[in-house]
């Protein structure tokens, strides 16, 4: 059963920063900050805030053993405090350099799923499986979930992925692939929605 993350502890939060943030090392997202090795402490520091904020904004979910997370926005009540403080905690954390070259990307990749955002829609800011229950159904289970909610909101759910696998594992899971842009860096940003 998937719900909202609340009330959690400070380790508990600490472990959820570390899976994602694992997760998200190899991700093409980061792909102008060197390899996975140069690159890891920045990228472990980026989603640890990044995870502070979705929880913050009780956009959090996870299965009951916190195996699986997902990150669910409804873009028609999206918390904007929290995004400020990571936006302004990102500045201090991470080299400036680094949130340069991302910001770069983003521009050039940002309007990737304007044909569904520029109405209300459900953002799926994240999914991550702890590697050791992967392939076990934790993902489906999450992926539902986000479904279930578009259809019980009436609005689209819609995916941004720069990883082909997961552009590919989202359309097994029924959602449509509706546009694909290419950064000047090479890295692509597949978009999907279910609706």
């Amino acid at each position: 059963m998937i719900s909202r993350v609340e009330n959690i502890t400070e380790e508990q939060l600490e472990k959820i920063r570390v899976l994602v943030g694992e997760a998200f090392v190899t991700n093409e997202l980061f792909h102008n900050w060197g390899s996975a090795k140069e690159r890891r402490e920045d990228v472990m520091k980026y989603m640890a805030l990044y995870v502070d904020y979705v929880y913050q904004a009780g956009e959090l979910y996870a299965n009951e053993d916190l195996s699986g997370f997902i990150g669910l926005e409804d873009s028609g009540n999206a918390k904007k405090l929290p995004q400020i403080r990571m936006l302004f905690r990102m500045l201090t954390a991470i080299r400036f350099s680094r949130l340069k070259s991302l910001v770069h990307f983003a521009g050039q990749i940002s309007k990737s799923n304007e044909k569904y955002a520029k109405n209300r829609h459900i953002d799926a800011l994240m999914v991550c499986v702890d590697k050791k229950h992967q392939g076990k159904g934790v993902a489906n289970e999450l992926i539902e979930y986000a479904k279930n909610m578009s259809v019980e909101l009436g609005i689209p759910l819609l995916f941004d992925t720069d990883m082909k696998e997961y552009a590919e594992m989202y359309q097994h899971f029924g959602c449509e692939l509706y546009n694909t842009v290419t950064a000047d860096n090479g890295v692509t940003r597949y978009s999907l929605c279910y609706k």
